[in-house]
Parts: C-alpha cells; sequence; structure tokens
C-alpha cells in the first residue's frame, strides 16, 4: 500500500500505517498519532470519560476534524 498524501502529490511512498477513520494509507511523514479519550457508558451513547486515553493513527484530515 502508498500513501495517498504523497500519491497526491506525484511521490510514490510506502505506507506504514492506516487512518482508523477514513482507512487513508500513511507513510511516517503524514500520519499523526493522537491521544484518543476513553469513554463508557450505556445503550445508545457515552456518558462519560474514563480519564484513559489510548494511542490513535489519523491522517491530517480526519485529526483537524477530530480537533474541532
Amino acid at each position: 500500500m502508498k500513501c495517498y498524501v504523497c500519491a497526491t502529490q506525484g511521490k510514490d511512498t510506502d505506507a506504514v500505517a492506516v487512518c482508523i477513520v477514513c482507512g487513508m494509507g500513511l507513510c511516517m511523514d503524514h500520519l499523526v498519532r493522537e491521544e484518543m479519550d476513553v469513554w463508557e457508558g450505556g445503550y445508545p451513547f457515552p456518558a462519560q470519560k474514563t480519564g484513559k486515553k489510548l494511542p490513535r493513527i489519523l491522517c491530517p484530515d480526519c485529526a483537524g476534524a477530530y480537533r474541532k
């Protein structure tokens, strides 16, 4: 798999990760590692943050949307 962002720039770079939101292949230069909150609660929606965080890999676009 190749990095999608690099491909749009005319480069041929191997992907080392996949965005957990959109599935885009990413190289080391374009991946964003975020510490995301863990939620717990009942159906149908989470009720509260647990205070714990999980590391996740996102593409630049999804990381920007997550921060808003």
